[in-house]
């Protein structure tokens, strides 16, 4: 099975494709080709030439694609707008099933394909000097989260790994909690992260759920206030 797998849901705008196997045990996830730039305000302009460079690296056609999977956030709001937009109209382009999988679960699988064992905390920039964050225990299920708030009090007590955004994971060790190690190398979900999150649905064949993001506090940006009618307006006829 050939998936194409996005993410924006950090400052890093990634896609691949992916080849999924089955097997006995966990299902086997190849990263065919991957591109991914670390830019917070390129995500409209990258996303789709990645997909494109992707595609052309691996030798495929669109429509040689069986699914799309797209990470769903926790993330900033625009940025999550332009992964899932993207990935929705590209999947219904080529008549394909696209599946939301959360961003930080794909950012554990990651890790764990890095080499992280044991229970695991994952922490992405929410900015506002917050983050967001989950906790995974030793068999990759998630014990809590997602959740956001400041980094500082992320409970991260006998966790072994910490990985993900290098500010935020400062903020939450210079707290005082004690981890087994950070694994610097991984601050972001890959493409084969976010397969491997969604491959037991890939390869049952599940209809995917209508995507949802998962912003979990309001967007920055408001509407304005509408401005009180002039006082030299009042009285006069029109």
């Amino acid at each position: 099975m050939l998936v194409l797998a996005v993410d924006t849901s950090t400052p890093f705008v990634t896609a691949g494709v992916c080849r999924l196997v089955p097997s006995d045990r966990d299902p086997q996830v190849d990263a065919l080709a991957t591109r991914v730039t670390e830019d917070a305000r390129a995500h409209a302009e990258l996303l789709t030439p990645h997909i494109l460079e992707c595609l052309t690296a691996a030798g495929l056609t669109p429509r040689e694609l069986d699914a799309v999977v797209v990470g769903i956030g926790p993330g900033p709001f625009t940025g999550l707008r332009v992964g899932m937009a993207t990935a929705a109209a590209f999947a219904d382009a080529i008549s394909r099933p696209v599946h939301g999988v959360c961003s930080l679960d794909g950012l554990a699988a990651t890790a764990r394909a890095a080499g992280a064992t044991g229970d695991l905390v994952v922490v992405t920039d929410a900015r506002r000097r917050e983050a967001y964050h989950a906790r995974y225990s030793a068999d990759g299920a998630r014990t809590s989260g997602p959740m956001v708030g400041p980094a500082a009090g992320i409970d991260a007590d006998g966790v072994d790994h910490l990985v993900g955004d290098p500010v935020r994971l400062g903020e939450v060790t210079a707290a005082g909690h004690a981890a087994a190690g950070i694994l610097e190398a991984v601050t972001a979900p890959d493409p084969a992260g976010l397969v491997t999150v969604a491959a037991p649905d890939l390869l049952a064949g599940t209809a995917p759920a209508p995507l949802e993001p998962l912003y979990l506090r309001r967007p920055d940006a408001v509407p304005p206030r509408r401005a009180a009618p002039s006082t030299a307006l009042r009285g006069v006829r029109r």
